[in-house]
């Protein structure tokens, strides 16, 4: 019965984007389970757990990036500390492979349990789709920098100043290793939509929210009766609270992909007995199955939430999974709900992981790119690096990969693999290989001329439609826009602002494969100016008419697939897999080959800031059996302080 337990919170996991068949033990799991955790447990009592687009430097006030040939991240080492460990050791207890917000995690979990980690990262710069970059322009004589995001953008929970809720992946890594991001809290974002423009608060469907704003009516469009859409709207949240409690009732940080879970989900068992199991099992269960029990008849409603549910999984609510809105939903329309502004912008986040890895012994390294991930007799032993492919660093416990499921199993890779396919199941192979894969993205990263009081007048963030019609996956019709400066005025010099807009998944590669190799050609500049006019278009849109921000730009970077491809290290520039809930399923980390684990939005929990942390999590807790005692003291803490 308790092994069923396990399998049916496996379904829960308090995670965002992953519908899982089965609770996956790895193929080679070490000895037998009752005999090896009686005897580990005893001695884990005795440890002590206490293209020009990115810039080629950026510092803060505690890590330094640099370009040397290998770049260590340290914090609050001088120069010649940091050209003593220039390169990495010749063994680790776990290399990670790529710095994402996955691999980050990870690490730092695993730091924190005071394993011996290196994170190797290919890029100048770490954080992956989460890192940012600053450009520097002449203004007035004066160099001037503007720091952009390249990915996300929306976050909450993660304020220190509010108390955290389990079902934050994320936030609860940071409390574990010790780490704050400082954010500034706000509570709306502007909606400009075929019907008008409105701005958002989590008073959506109450007196004075979005619902109310949509009866002034625009260009002679008709709406919906007031007070049916607002009844359907409160059925849905109502609908939402038992799930949202399902979401709740199992952290993250209580869960393995090995037997030890038994031991680490026990005490959150008794949650269920408060939950009717039905509720449990609808959050494996399309998004669109919600809407439909809520009677959400009114389409304005229906339009709102596929759109919301593409923003954050890349699919419609017809294929997102119902536990990531569980938690989203919250997020949004709690009374108290607010959203969080990194200041500093998402690479703060990146800096709190990396400070967290290192002042635990753990290593960050960058511009190394890991050529192959060694494979001896079924196990994975090490990395080659391709500047020294004739060094093998070994892994003693793991190698974890925060690559993405393309790159690491396509066969239709132009690239050496980094993993021989001789090593893996042909089946395996052939399951990974078909995984449907997300299109990509247009950017746009402007620097502009605005005053503080101009910057008041607008929203931090808009989501912009133009067609209903046409649907939200339609090329040039959906556009995401974020003012980080709204709220903090770190990012750009006195008297400037910097904007990021973005196509969210819409961009189809083909058309910008053939530049691949041929960037500088004049048919690609042409295409991309083609290409980003749809995103200019919006700013006009959305900004006031007297704004003239045309005319008040002093930097503005393109970004396209290709862009996305070669310095986000994304395969074809995609988002992430595009797995519909209820069709196909994100795997657990465990991989055929014995010490080989994988993290990141190729698998479970899936896309987005809160799933990629979930998956370091469950990567980090599923190394080996001797990170039960530390992850049992995590969650007596994680009790107390929930």
């Amino acid at each position: 019965m308790m092994l069923l337990g396990v399998f049916l919170i496996s379904f829960i996991l308090s995670s965002y984007t992953g519908n899982v068949n089965a609770f996956t033990i790895p193929k080679n799991a070490h000895h037998s389970l009752t005999g090896n955790i009686q005897r580990q447990i005893s001695a884990f009592s005795k440890t002590n757990y206490d293209e020009s687009l990115f810039s080629s430097s950026f510092s803060t006030s505690t890590i330094t990036y640099s370009r040397a040939s290998t770049s260590r991240y340290s914090v609050a080492l001088d120069s010649e500390s940091n050209s003593k460990n220039s390169k990495p050791k010749s063994s680790y207890d776990v290399i990670v492979v790529g710095s994402g917000i996955g691999g980050l995690t990870t690490a730092a979990m695993l730091s924190y349990y005071n394993y011996s980690v290196a994170v190797l990262e290919s890029h100048y710069l770490v954080g992956g789709c989460a890192h940012g970059f600053t450009t520097t322009q002449k203004i007035d004589d004066e160099k001037c920098e503007f720091r952009f995001d390249t990915g996300p953008s929306f976050f909450s929970g993660l304020n220190p100043n509010i108390p955290a809720k389990s079902s934050n992946p994320l936030r609860t890594v940071l409390d574990i290793i010790g780490e704050e991001v400082e954010c500034i809290p706000y509570t709306s974002f502007g909606l400009c939509f075929p019907e008008g423009d409105f701005i958002h608060t989590p008073n959506f469907g109450k007196d004075g929210g979005v619902l109310d704003q949509l009866q002034s009516q625009k260009n002679g469009q008709s709406h919906p009766n007031n007070l049916e859409a607002k009844q359907e709207w409160e059925r849905l949240l109502e609908n939402m609270k038992p799930l949202a409690k399902a979401v709740d009732a199992m952290p993250t940080a209580a869960l393995r992909a090995d037997l030890g879970a038994l031991l680490t989900t026990a005490s959150f068992l008794p949650n269920f007995a408060k939950l009717n199991p039905l509720d449990t099992m609808k959050l494996t269960t399309p998004f669109q199955s919600i809407l439909n029990q809520s009677s959400l008849k009114t389409p304005f409603l229906q339009n709102w939430m596929d759109l919301l549910c593409f923003c954050l999984s890349g699919l419609p609510a017809s294929g997102t999974i119902t536990a990531e809105m569980a938690m989203m939903m919250g997020e949004f329309y709690d009374a108290s709900a607010v959203m969080d502004c990194p200041k500093g912008g998402a690479n703060a986040i990146v800096d709190a992981l990396v400070r967290g890895i290192i002042k635990q012994g753990g290593e960050v390294f960058t511009k190394s790119h890991v050529e192959e991930i060694m494979i001896e007799n079924g196990k994975a032993v090490g990395i080659r690096l391709k500047k020294d492919p004739t060094n093998v660093i070994k892994a003693n416990k793991a190698v974890v990969s925060n690559l993405s499921v393309w790159d690491m199993f396509s066969k239709k890779q132009s690239d050496t693999p980094i993993l021989d396919p001789k090593h893996f199941p042909s089946k395996f192979l052939e399951e990974r290989s078909i995984t449907p894969m997300g299109k990509s993205f247009m950017h746009l990263h402007i620097g502009f001329r605005a005053t503080l009081e101009e910057l008041s007048k607008l929203q931090a963030h808009y989501i912009y439609i133009k067609d209903w019609e046409r649907g939200i996956e339609t090329e040039d019709n959906v556009a995401l826009l974020s003012i980080p400066s709204v709220h903090d005025q770190t990012l750009a010099p006195e008297g400037y602002a910097v904007l990021h807009i973005y196509t969210p998944a819409t961009e189809d590669y083909a058309k910008w494969e053939p530049f691949k190799h041929d960037r500088s050609s004049q048919k690609y500049q042409s295409l991309k100016k083609e290409r980003s006019q749809f995103l200019f278009n919006v700013l006009d849109e959305i900004f006031p008419d007297d704004f003239n921000l045309q005319d008040r730009i002093v930097t503005c970077e393109i970004g396209t697939p290709l862009t996305h491809e070669r310095f986000l290290r994304r395969y074809k520039g995609s988002y992430g897999p595009a797995i519909q809930a209820g069709v196909g399923s994100f795997p657990f980390p465990s991989t055929p080959i014995e010490n080989l684990l994988l993290c990141g939005d190729s698998c479970f929990p899936g896309i987005g800031v809160p799933a990629v942390a979930g998956s370091g999590l469950l990567a980090a807790h599923s190394v080996s059996f001797d990170s039960i005692g530390g992850q049992l003291k995590v969650l007596e803490k994680l009790k107390e302080s929930v």
